[in-house]
């Protein structure tokens, strides 16, 4: 087993959960600056995406700056021969681990064999798994899942993953057909925990799933003997979440402006000049803007922006007013 880095993290190891369209480059400096993770986790990318005619959009999908090592780029499909050659890839471009998602409840995603339908093929998930350490060499390889399909899977599923020895194991626990409908079932970790500790006694399981707040992460990992935390949808619109700072209004609004502003020098795009691609930020503005007098109308306003000079208008004249 090839553990790399991981061995040389305190515990417990707190970390980004990687979230389709949420997790880019620009969403990550934000958090390098403000209260960076252990470990921060890019968003998913197709393996065989990667090898493709989309090959250049899949590269700027995983694109990272250099300072947020260590940085794990997280793959998914349902071919191991691209697992291979993209874990490969991955090694070239400097990451410091491959993850291969096994969970994502996505149609589209499951209607080509990958993210979480792989419960149903274990067969395959081994095939994968095993192409992707091959490609990997030293690189440590590891795997993020679910509870199980449609019911509770875990004594059949996660030892399937577990003897083919990942550095890592981070398990959603929910199953596939709960989506994020349904309360994460915590009280399902010390039994992963016990599968861990019989079939791969190295590997690092860390757990996913309803986590709001830094000191609720801590405390999860502690009474459940986790290695660590990932945490996703509380830290959308929340840069210092690991920080456990708490910042005030002025701050969060400030913190719109920079985000917005590293997404368009990213992108290429003058602070003054919009194009689609700036239609992505209005999920960020939306976490941001929540919990203060005004902060309703003020989302209403950023909805409607086209550029990064017009949110910056729009929050100073917002500060300038408020509290008065």
């Amino acid at each position: 087993m090839e553990l790399g880095f991981w061995k040389k993290l305190k515990k417990p190891i707190m970390v980004i959960a990687p979230m389709s369209g949420v997790t880019d480059e620009a969403f990550r400096l934000m958090f390098l600056k403000y209260g960076k993770p252990d470990v921060f986790w890019t968003e998913f990318v197709s393996a065989e995406g990667l090898f493709s005619r989309g090959e250049k959009f899949c590269k700027k999908i995983i694109k990272f700056n250099p300072a947020e090592k260590p940085i794990v780029a997280q793959l998914f499909g349902s071919d191991p021969v691209y697992f291979e050659k993209a874990a490969k890839l991955a090694v070239e471009l400097g990451f410091d681990g491959v993850d291969i998602n096994m969970g994502c409840p996505d149609r589209a995603i499951e209607k080509k064999g990958a993210g979480a339908v792989l419960i149903l093929s274990p067969e395959l998930a081994v095939e994968i798994i095993r192409a992707t350490k091959k490609g990997a060499g030293q690189m440590p390889v590891s795997v993020k899942t679910r509870i199980g399909y449609e019911t509770n899977q875990i004594a059949e599923w996660i030892p399937v993953i577990l003897k083919e020895k990942p550095a890592v194991l981070t398990v959603h626990f929910r199953t596939r057909n709960d989506t994020y409908a349904s309360p994460a079932k915590w009280k399902l970790a010390k039994e992963i925990v016990k599968l861990r500790d019989k079939f791969s006694p190295e590997t690092l399981v860390f757990g996913n799933g309803d986590v709001k707040t830094f000191e609720q992460a801590k405390k999860l990992a502690k009474e459940n003997r986790l290695d660590g935390i990932m945490v996703g949808r509380a830290v959308v619109g929340d840069p210092w979440f690991f920080s456990g700072r708490i910042p005030d209004v002025a701050e969060r609004l400030n913190a719109v402006i920079e985000h917005a502003e590293i997404f368009s020098r990213l992108s290429g795009t003058p602070p003054e000049a919009g194009d689609k691609r700036f239609e992505s930020l209005k999920k960020h503005f939306h976490a941001y803007t929540k919990g203060f007098v005004g902060a309703k109308d003020l989302r209403d306003q950023l909805m409607k922006t086209k550029n990064t000079q017009e949110v910056k208008i729009i929050i100073n004249n917002f500060l300038t007013n408020f509290g008065k």
